[in-house]
């Protein structure tokens, strides 16, 4: 299974280099390619990238506004989603429901609720192909049950809102926001899970010198021991068991 990530830059107004697009992935099993997530600067591009399926996490701007134009093909997302997407004109809708795992373009999909928003509740996608897992939840304040949900993944990509600073508020008993990088790190380390990627960066991490935040991520991760990086646009990488590390370019 190959994952290529097309946009990693979070809801923010900065932009840099290596973060310039909003929150859209590319994954290929063999059968296809799955598109997960459109940000609202992907709109009107989509064609171009021929996806045979489109999942969404949640139906924040940065995450599925590109699709208020149209799609070229199907369009997956939970009850919750097309609540926020009733009006879009997307011909073609498929309902995910929560933690049954279905086949899409040689990928096996799970979707699993987390917390992050209340208004746009979000799901993390586990993604299985050939001999890699992927669990993909790139907004992420409270994951529940993490050793399920992470059980036997090989890359845990994740939200690279922050580093270590908490951006968790409360809304009644549910967490809303971002976890930061080093809880999550927690989660993979305690789950088993070896290696992380980081996406939809803040903006402290986009402003940030991209050698010096990648050292400092580094020493981090290996305090759990985990390897972990941030993702960059364009970055494409192969998943494969925990054994052998994804290789990258």
């Amino acid at each position: 299974m190959r994952i290529t990530f097309l946009g990693t830059r979070g809801n923010i107004p900065v932009r840099s280099r290596l973060h310039q697009r909003h929150s859209a992935v590319i994954v290929d099993g063999g059968g296809g390619r799955v598109l997960i997530d459109c940000g609202v600067d992907w709109a009107g591009r989509i064609g171009r990238l021929r996806p045979a399926a489109i999942l969404i996490s949640h139906a924040h701007d940065d995450h599925a506004a590109g699709l208020k134009r149209g799609a070229p093909c199907g369009v997956y997302a939970s009850a919750e989603a097309w609540s926020a997407m009733a009006s879009w004109p997307l011909a073609i809708r498929y309902v995910v429901p929560p933690r049954h795992q279905f086949a899409l373009a040689g990928v096996l999909v799970e979707a699993w609720p987390v917390e992050h928003s209340v208004l746009a509740p979000a799901v993390g996608y586990r993604l299985t192909a050939g001999s890699g897992r992927i669990f993909y939840v790139p907004d992420v304040a409270q994951l529940p049950n993490p050793a399920a949900a992470l059980r036997d993944v090989d890359l845990y990509v994740g939200d690279g809102a922050t580093l270590d600073r908490s951006l968790i508020r409360w809304r009644g008993a549910v967490r809303i926001g971002h976890a930061s990088i080093g809880t999550q790190l927690g989660w993979c380390a305690a789950a088993g899970v070896k290696q992380a990627v980081f996406t939809h960066c803040g903006s402290g991490i986009v402003r940030s010198n991209p050698q010096e935040i990648a050292v400092t991520l580094g020493a981090m991760a290996r305090e759990h021991g985990i390897r972990a990086r941030f993702a960059h646009d364009g970055l494409s990488m192969t998943v494969l068991k925990t054994e052998s590390s994804p290789s990258s370019r």
